[in-house]
């Protein structure tokens, strides 16, 4: 039961928030899409705690017919790029960068892991992503495992509550890739906040 609540202790510090519905209108949707020049791919980042290696949070970025960020669950956010229930568009490297600064300090690690696709795989990702509705606390890494098990290629991911079965999971499907990112910061990312806020360029 304990570990249930890995996901909701974080809370206040960086993760797992509520579930209330966002739905940007298509206008701003549709400015912001970023389309990358790499191969199709899904990322999974999985935040530990120093302390003991416990989940805290999931979040997966999804490279496909656009780049977007499924952060379930999350309070990681950028007022300039639009949400559609825990979907953040215009996710070029400059803001993956931020996200990863927004949760890797003193107390957390963040642990990032690619798997290369086809782009038809990736594109089913996104669609189930956006499908998916506003996750609730405490379920980011089921939300996540949900949507990677029903789709096509990446049914060995069985569906879990917890961040670090999901990130074992993953890195056994053939070719995944992964790295482990410490920080020393502070334990307050309040700082990353405002200065990827005030940063005019996110590509």
């Amino acid at each position: 039961m304990r570990h249930l609540l890995y996901c909701a202790a974080f809370v206040a510090l960086a993760a797992c928030g509520g579930a209330e519905p966002v739905w940007a209108p298509d206008d701003q949707v549709a400015r912001a899409r970023y389309v990358s020049t790499e191969p199709a791919s899904i990322t999974l980042f999985t935040v530990t705690r120093v302390k003991d290696g416990s989940g805290a949070h999931s979040g997966l970025l999804i490279n496909g017919s656009q780049v977007v960020m499924f952060d379930p669950a999350g309070s990681w956010h950028h007022p300039a790029l639009p949400e559609r229930n825990d979907v953040h568009f215009g996710v070029t490297p400059k803001v993956v960068a931020y996200y990863i600064d927004y949760h890797a300090r003193e107390t957390f690690d963040v642990h990032e892991q690619t798997l290369r696709v086809p782009p038809e795989v990736a594109e089913t990702v996104l669609q189930r992503a956006l499908a998916y509705g506003a996750v609730p606390k405490a379920n980011c890494a089921r939300a996540i495992s949900t949507i990677l098990h029903g789709t096509p290629g990446l049914e060995q991911v069985d569906v879990t509550w917890f961040p670090n079965r999901l990130r074992e999971e993953f890195g056994q499907l053939p070719g995944a890739t992964g790295r482990t990112i410490h920080d020393d910061d502070a334990d307050d990312n309040h700082g990353v906040l405002i200065v990827q806020h005030g940063d005019p360029r996110l590509n």
